[in-house]
C-alpha cells in the first residue's frame, strides 16, 4: 500500500510540473496578455508627425505633442478619432482599444500624414 501511494504521488507532481512547464511556455508566446500599457509620443514639429507610423497594442496611450508654434490637429482618415486643434505647446492623447490600421493627418495641413497601427 505504501508503495502505491509514493507512486500516485510522484505522478502527480510530475504532472503538476509538466503543467506548469507548458503554462509557462504558452505564456513566453503571448506576451501581450501579461504586458502593462503603454505611453508612446508622437511630435508634431516642422509640419510633420514623428515618427510617420508607429505600432502599438490595444491598450496603450498615444501622446501627441505640438512642437510647431501653429495649431495642429489628429483626424482618422475614416473620422474613428479626432482631436480639437491643438496648440503650440500642448498635446492631446488617446487611448486605444480598438485593433487595426488608422491612417490619420492634421486637416489644417493636408500635407501631414501618417498611421497609427493598433495590434
Amino acid at each position: 500500500m505504501k508503495a502505491q501511494f509514493s507512486r500516485s504521488n510522484h505522478q502527480r507532481s510530475n504532472t503538476l510540473i509538466l503543467l506548469l512547464i507548458l503554462g509557462l511556455l504558452g505564456m513566453s508566446h503571448a506576451p501581450s496578455v501579461w504586458a502593462q500599457p503603454k505611453t508612446h509620443t508622437v511630435t508634431m514639429e516642422a509640419v510633420k508627425f514623428t515618427p510617420a507610423t508607429i505600432e502599438i497594442n490595444a491598450g496603450d496611450t498615444v501622446i501627441w505633442v505640438n512642437k510647431d508654434p501653429f495649431p495642429h490637429n489628429v483626424t482618422a482618415a475614416d473620422r474613428q478619432f479626432h482631436s480639437k486643434d491643438i496648440e503650440a505647446g500642448a498635446s492631446w492623447k488617446l487611448k486605444t482599444t480598438k485593433k487595426g490600421v488608422f491612417p490619420y493627418g492634421c486637416t489644417l495641413h493636408p500635407m501631414m500624414k501618417a498611421t497609427l497601427v493598433v495590434k
